[in-house]
């Protein structure tokens, strides 16, 4: 398994989800051949929009994505070290904080490569 695995041990190797919840766990699982292609886009999103970066919110404009997609796959970037917190904050459409996201100066892997959960 790959270097999230290890990260991943609260979730049993799979995508982030609620472990009490078995809609939560089974979307995590339907996630699995997704995952890998949407975390590259989002990267790529995030670092074309260099110094400005992205909030999750914009992501889900930008990418069409629903909340739980673009936000998940931002968690998974963020503990690979490939994005990081900017501190800085923009509003959202409901008019709430929050944070704004830049790449981290880390090269990512080639796309392929990028599987954080190894070979399920």
């Amino acid at each position: 398994m790959g270097s999230m695995s290890k990260k991943y041990d609260l979730y049993n190797g799979l995508p982030p989800h609620e472990k009490t919840s078995s809609t939560s766990r089974e979307a995590a699982i339907s996630m699995l051949p997704h995952a890998k292609a949407i975390r590259m886009k989002i990267y790529r999103m995030i670092d074309a929009s260099g110094d400005n970066g992205l909030t999750v919110d914009e992501i889900e404009i930008a990418g069409s994505y629903i909340h739980q997609t673009a936000s998940a796959r931002v968690t998974e970037l963020l503990q690979e070290g490939l994005i990081a917190n900017s501190q800085r904050q923009r509003n959202t459409r409901q008019g709430r904080k929050a944070s704004v996201w830049v790449t981290s100066g880390k090269e990512p892997p080639e796309q392929d490569q990028l599987n954080l959960f190894g070979d399920l």
